[in-house]
């Protein structure tokens, strides 16, 4: 699937790691069939032709991004040691345990609260730079939502460094609210993804590895499909005037079942856009001189309480923790 997904930024990142190793990028972009300047996305396909030549070259599918290199050959054991985990959950704390012992830093833990699971991250020598966080997601989601078979949409995304200069990319390729700078870097999805079974055998696991990376770069990427329509009409809207479910289904001339099993078929829930789109909006209303009265109708909730249970089920804290100190507390 040759579409240009990969902006010239991700490349100049993977190239970077090269450099600090005291490799030159030339031969390698050479080899992967890209010109000595890239300014223009490039595909999957290309990408992952780099991915493999880098980590050849420095002998690290890590790119030396971790305490540890991630020796030629660790991808494809992470692989078979989770295919026959039985459950995603099971699954990814198997995949953590593997990353731990190979790369030592940065290392993962998956908790479940609230009806949300999160992947949190702890580093002894962090924070590092944010295409190390990256890494470390799209492998970690990539072999999960190939296992699947399906996408799994993310809630949020933190990243505990600062935000690179000049990179919407990094907002832009993940498809959930991004923050930079945050005590810990995690991701957070529908806990209720833990329970999908695996579907893959020894069969399909041959076949993707043959496509691997470029294939991950796809089954991570947050691809346009209905719940992308759904969150596009809601985020025109002030929430207060969202549409009900039906309606919704109306508008998008699909009747209410259909609505609903293509957004499952997408890993997604009309529920879970809904509070996206409310946490995204609330992470920016809190950041200006407004009272949480006042950010709570806008969010279109009837009162205050409401709101604030919301956000702590989202954030795991009150509304008031995570505003700027020089914005007013008024309630």
């Amino acid at each position: 699937m040759e579409r240009q997904i990969i902006s010239p930024g991700f490349v100049e990142d993977a190239l970077a790691c090269l450099r600090a190793q005291g490799l030159a990028p030339g031969p390698v972009l050479a080899a992967a069939g890209l010109p000595a300047t890239v300014t223009d996305p490039i595909s999957n396909q290309q990408y992952g032709r780099l991915w493999w030549l880098i980590a050849e070259a420095m002998q690290d599918e890590f790119f030396g991004l971790a305490a540890r290199p991630m020796r030629p050959g660790s991808f494809a054991m992470l692989c078979h040691a989770v295919l026959h985990a039985g459950t995603l959950e099971r699954a990814l704390r198997r995949m953590l345990r593997f990353l731990a012992l190979v790369l030592d830093d940065p290392r993962g833990e998956l908790r479940v609260r609230g009806g949300e699971a999160e992947i949190v991250l702890s580093d002894a020598h962090g924070p590092r730079a944010a295409f190390a966080y990256r890494t470390y997601w799209l492998i970690v989601l990539g072999i999960a939502c190939w296992l699947i078979g399906r996408r799994i949409p993310l809630r949020r995304l933190d990243f505990a460094c600062p935000a690179p200069d000049h990179r919407r990319d990094y907002r832009q390729f993940f498809g959930a609210p991004v923050q930079f700078g945050r005590p810990a870097s995690r991701l957070t999805f529908d806990a209720d993804h833990l329970a999908l079974p695996l579907i893959r055998n020894d069969a399909a696991l041959h076949a993707f590895l043959r496509e691997a990376p470029a294939n991950i770069l796809l089954r991570y990427r947050h691809e346009p499909g209905i719940s992308a329509q759904v969150r596009a009409r809601l985020a025109a809207l002030p929430p207060a005037d969202w549409p009900g479910f039906e309606a919704l289904a109306g508008a998008l001339e699909v009747s209410g079942a259909t609505l609903r099993r293509r957004l499952r078929a997408d890993g997604q829930s009309f529920a879970a856009i809904k509070d996206d789109l409310r946490l995204a909006l609330a992470q920016k209303l809190l950041a200006e001189p407004l009272s949480v009265a006042e950010i709570s109708a806008r969010l279109g909730y009837s009162e205050p309480s409401a709101f604030h249970r919301a956000f702590v089920k989202w954030t795991g804290h009150s509304p008031g923790a995570l505003r700027p100190e020089a914005v007013p507390q008024a309630q």
